[in-house]
């Protein structure tokens, strides 16, 4: 959010070595179950594809013995839900730099109701996955999910970035509102560009409640941010974001829920965002609100997560690259009137893992800002502004620790998140066995 996206053309040469790298076959995890993803896509490939476009106004399945296309963008309209059966494969027809395609919406007062498992997950994914051999895939091949809900958004109601028109709007005062539930789902090659600072997401919840269930997702390889919630109150666990080009989690007016066990994982040949020139990318961005929407940074209710028991994994060594600036930037940026608490985290291979902007400073003790029991590292500063802050740990090592995992960064050889003593696989290393790409 809030970026403007690298044109991918000026960087052709990049972009296809960064499509090389995708079509490596998935690592093999020590602790994770072994498995070729190449097998269920090409077996997808053989089944026969049904298009669907418009508005969907009644209650409709969608079941696993098709491959279902989205032209355009998809609208779940007041009313109704759409069900996904395990299994299913969702594509995209072509996408262009025009309009959007392969985008779902749920309207406030839809629902959907994606649920997967653990050997039949639900896939959204690139055309060029599923038999579409033209090119390799890359991101914004599929456009990406949105819900839209009726929980509270501190500027009373907005219409969501991204998509034109007046039937996108979110934001109520229902914080148990129900948009539905994504279980065991992976949303593969997304994002849309409609204009700089105007864009879809992997995944994108406006005002969604805490109704709604958000659980075993990964998001990776997407245009812009995995993750992106504009208030609401709807909480989430068994989060996956691999190698977006923006930021792995971003919140924003006022979003107030919570995330847990969660995994934020960085890939050294991705393409970036830029702001101001530079690269742009964090594991965490959160604010309250934009300059233009609030230039106090005051609205109310603030943005307040609240985050336990993450891995935001950058590189094991500082990486430069033509972005400027390095290719990313802070682990957890911090800003513009946003709060946030903290708990059990890994922060690590990132120049600054924490930084607190614009007077949104912890205490030292508790506050409007929480940190207790965290890891910190940053090849610069582990938290800026400086402090003891304490019960918590800080480095910053020119080498970026492993906080007891086995071998957590992504381009460094196999995974392996075992013996983890804090973050995402604390309690267990095998959540993401099979149904993610990890």
């Amino acid at each position: 959010m809030k970026i403007q996206i690298v044109n991918i053309l000026l960087f052709s040469s990049l972009a296809l070595c960064f499509s090389c790298k995708k079509e490596v076959d998935p690592q093999t995890n020590k602790g994770f179950e072994k498995r070729n993803l190449k097998a269920s896509y090409a077996a997808a490939a053989l089944l026969p594809v049904q298009t669907v476009s418009g508005s969907i106004t009644t209650n409709t399945t969608w079941d696993n013995s098709k491959v279902w296309e989205i032209n355009g963008v998809l609208v779940v309209k007041n009313g109704a839900t759409l069900t996904i059966q395990p299994g299913t494969y969702i594509k995209s027809t072509v996408n262009n730099s025009l309009y959007p395609n392969g985008v779902i919406v749920i309207q406030k007062g839809a629902k959907i109701s994606a649920i997967g498992t653990v050997d039949q997950p639900i896939v959204f994914t690139s055309r060029y996955k599923l038999g579409d051999n033209r090119k390799s895939a890359d991101p914004g091949d599929f456009g990406g999910i949105i819900l839209l809900g009726n929980a509270p958004v501190n500027v009373g109601s907005k219409y969501i970035e991204g998509l034109p028109g007046k039937d996108f709007s979110f934001g109520g005062l229902d914080t148990m509102d129900n948009s539905g539930s994504i279980q065991y789902a992976r949303i593969e090659y997304a994002g849309f560009i409609l204009a700089a600072d105007n864009e879809v997401n992997s995944l994108t919840c406006g005002g969604v409640g805490r109704g709604t269930t958000l659980e075993h997702i990964e998001a990776s390889y997407g245009l812009d941010d995995s993750f992106e919630f504009f208030g609401g109150t709807v909480n989430a666990s068994y989060l996956i974001s691999k190698a977006p080009q923006d930021d792995n989690f971003d919140f924003d007016n006022g979003y107030r829920g919570e995330i847990a066990y969660s995994l934020a994982l960085a890939d050294k040949n991705s393409l970036h965002s830029r702001s101001g020139g530079n690269s742009d990318s964090h594991g965490i961005e959160s604010d309250n609100n934009g300059v233009l929407e609030d230039p106090a940074f005051g609205l109310m209710p603030k943005t307040h997560p609240i985050l336990s028991s993450l891995s935001i994994i950058g590189t094991s060594t500082f990486f430069y690259s033509s972005f400027g600036n390095g290719a990313y930037r802070y682990g957890i940026r911090n800003r513009r009137g946003a709060e946030l608490e903290l708990y059990d985290s890994i922060i690590v291979g990132y120049p600054s893992g924490l930084v607190f902007n614009d007077g949104t400073e912890a205490s030292y003790a508790y506050g409007p800002s929480i940190l207790e029991g965290n890891y910190f590292h940053g090849f610069n500063a582990a938290i800026t502004p400086a402090g003891s802050y304490v019960n918590n740990t800080q480095s910053t090592s020119v080498t970026a620790p492993a906080y007891g995992m086995t071998q957590p960064f992504f381009n460094d050889g196999p995974l392996s998140f075992e013996n983890a003593f804090y973050g995402a696989f604390s309690q267990s290393p095998y959540w993401a066995s099979g149904w993610s790409t990890l």
